[in-house]
């Protein structure tokens, strides 16, 4: 949590995805966006791509309009999780390349096709099926294949990758146009594990060129790669929180100047007073101790707003601290507002984000919940309307940016 004053925003205008007005809402400013893509961009060299990891609903942000964003911005190449999120975009109209980073089951391969998304392989067995699809095809169908150097999760070793690519699969049904890792600790404070994980992927490259093979594109760097990691970046790289303004948990002086997109607020619904002795919310986890105001908040744990923040957490209201009491209901939150004068029903309260010279971040609710901002920002619940400021003239439109 920091005290400074608010950046200056030059933005035009709201575009809210809400039907009908709510009282609390996520505020997503999308020329931070286009800032933090400038950021990004600033750290590679001019021929490394980017793909924008928009998995999990943009970590919360909202996939459609972040991609649609990030498309105006130059970048055509998307990284998401599931075939669904994938099958989102393209409904949505995202016409570029959609790499599914995850898990790809059988019954998923026609709808992955008629779709168009790329898939990561990760095993023969995989390839086999995905090369029975694709036969059909007038062209090679492109995937990506992944290698576990080691994360622990999908992947083969780098001794198996040229054996798949000399394989019947890749003999006409399938093309190989990535070759990928993913790096489980370029944000931990030793380097040696990820540059362990970088010998093991150059290994199989290695084994690669010497058979006469090549991918072109090849990626291994997540955000913290991206930052701390410069020989990870090869010719493209796979920015996720950076993007939506967050760091990963790496130290130092390396962090570009990154800008939060998300600000929380909801609205007081009611202001109680408390004689001492006086218990807040389930299980009396909150006994006023002195004559006591709090402020009633129409949010809780079903809108991602942590349990865990009870007693511990805060908000700002008229740009003054107020501590969360009581447990944090599934609708509800409870904070004591005894010091912060004239609080009224309608009154704003800023959950994440700035107000005055007070600022909450989702790393601070992140602290206090014993987390990390990802899971603070993908948590934000569906009914949550997501409210966008647009970019604004003064931003860089592609085409002509590097992707």
């Amino acid at each position: 949590m920091s005290l400074s004053p608010p950046s200056a925003q030059n933005l035009t205008h709201c575009v809210s995805l809400s039907a009908s007005p709510s009282p609390t809402v996520a505020t997503i400013d999308l020329s931070a966006l286009a800032h933090n893509l400038t950021q990004v961009r600033s750290l590679l060299a001019d021929t490394c791509q980017i793909l924008a990891v928009v998995k999990a609903d943009a970590y919360g942000h909202g996939a459609v309009v972040i991609s649609r964003t990030l498309t105006q911005l130059g970048i055509t190449r998307f990284g998401v999780s599931t075939v669904q999120e994938g099958i989102a975009l393209r409904e949505a109209g995202i016409r570029g390349s959609v790499l599914v980073l995850g898990a790809v089951f059988p019954n998923q391969i026609p709808d992955l096709f008629a779709h168009g998304l790329t898939p990561a392989v990760y095993d023969l067995d995989m390839a086999l099926k995905l090369a029975q699809h694709a036969r059909s095809q007038q062209e090679p169908y492109v995937v990506h294949i992944k290698v576990e150097t080691g994360m622990g999760r999908l992947g083969l070793s780098p001794d198996e990758v040229v054996r798949l690519l000399q394989s019947p699969p890749f003999k006409g049904p399938l093309r190989a146009e990535g070759l990928m890792t993913h790096l489980a600790d370029a944000d931990g404070p030793y380097p040696a594990y990820t540059q362990a994980q970088i010998a093991r992927f150059r290994s199989a490259l290695s084994q690669i060129e010497a058979a006469g093979l090549s991918v072109p594109l090849v990626h291994t760097a997540n955000s913290a790669g991206i930052l701390l990691h410069p020989s990870s970046h090869f010719t493209l790289v796979r920015p996720g929180i950076m993007l939506y303004g967050y760091p990963p948990d790496a130290g130092g002086n390396q962090i570009p100047n990154l800008k939060p997109l998300l600000m929380l607020t909801t609205t007081v619904a009611q202001v109680r007073a408390l004689a001492p002795g006086d218990h807040v919310s389930y299980n009396c986890s909150y006994t006023a101790t002195r004559p006591t105001r709090i402020a009633v908040l129409p949010i809780g744990y079903a809108d991602g707003y942590s349990r865990s923040l009870s007693n511990r957490g805060y908000v700002m209201i008229k740009g003054r601290l107020a501590r969360i009491v009581g447990r944090v209901c599934m609708d509800m939150t409870m904070v004591e507002v005894t010091e912060i004068p004239d609080i009224k029903p309608g009154d704003e309260a800023v959950l994440i984000g700035q107000q005055g010279a007070a600022q909450i971040s989702a790393s601070d609710l992140a602290a206090w919940q014993g987390t990390i901002p990802y899971e603070v920002l993908c948590a934000i619940g569906t009914r949550v309307p997501r409210v966008y400021r647009e970019l604004g003239p003064h931003v860089e439109h592609g085409p002509g940016s590097r992707s």
